[in-house]
């Protein structure tokens, strides 16, 4: 490990601040501070874009979280200020909520053709399993074939997840955002729309995804015949030996 990824925080899940500042406060700023008495339809939509931009980029630098997902996250919220500030189409915005998770889900499936697969590096990464430990054990058992093929297989279920959003954001955007961009109407809509995809779109695919990390798992206990506890990264397991 080098002096400068030492200086790197670890990098901690937080979920309901997540939820907090990129989908609660912009959608009630939207939604409720858009009129003339308050912010105006302008100010009310880069406040309301600030938070999850803001947000994004912090995580980006802090934690050097330079990935493709990351980043495309960011420029995404950037686009949505974009067709708003300048009054572009609002069928702009349908096409922009679907192209986002449609780019990854083919980004998924192209580097399922590369040394990288993104479902290794989501999924089944160093940081959640001991990767080494599990590939030993394939290799001791003769089964690294059976289980790339099954991670190949795990990688098609998770562009399906991308593909599931693309769709749901493009139906959503053309079902709930329909007044002209640059509008106090378009601003509400726009609120309306993010907050309602959390519960239509973010949490179905979470669901789906962790029933492909279950699928994985399993893969993993049966190919290796390793528990849960055993075939986690080293860090963990030393969190779960201290918790019992």
């Amino acid at each position: 490990m080098t002096e400068h990824s030492k200086n790197i925080p670890d990098h901690k899940p937080r979920p309901w601040v997540d939820l907090l500042v990129s989908i609660i406060i912009p959608s009630v700023i939207l939604m409720k501070l858009s009129g003339d008495e308050y912010l105006g339809n302008t100010w009310a939509l880069l406040v309301g874009l600030a938070f999850p931009m803001g947000w994004g980029l912090f995580e980006l630098i802090r934690y050097r979280k330079k990935n493709f997902i990351a980043v495309l996250g960011v420029i995404s919220v950037g686009l949505t200020g974009g067709i708003g500030l300048l009054a572009i189409d609002a069928r702009w915005l349908a096409i922009k909520e679907a192209a986002v998770p449609l780019a990854i889900g083919i980004a998924v499936l192209i580097s399922t053709r590369t040394r990288y697969p993104l479902v290794r590096t989501l999924l089944y990464n160093p940081n959640v399993l001991d990767t080494a430990k599990i590939q030993q054990s394939l290799k001791e058992r003769g089964c690294e074939e059976e289980f790339d093929s099954r991670l190949l297989k795990a990688s098609y279920f998770f562009a399906g997840t991308f593909l599931f959003s693309a769709i749901m954001n493009y139906i959503l955007a053309r079902w709930i955002v329909t007044s002209p961009s640059g509008t106090q109407a378009f601003n509400e809509e726009l609120g309306r729309m993010t907050l309602v995809s959390y519960p239509m779109i973010a949490i179905p695919s979470m669901v789906m995804m962790i029933a492909i990390f279950f699928y994985l798992w399993r893969s993993i206990r049966r190919l290796t015949g390793h528990t849960l506890e055993e075939v986690l990264a080293p860090h963990l397991a030393e969190k779960e030996d201290r918790k019992s």
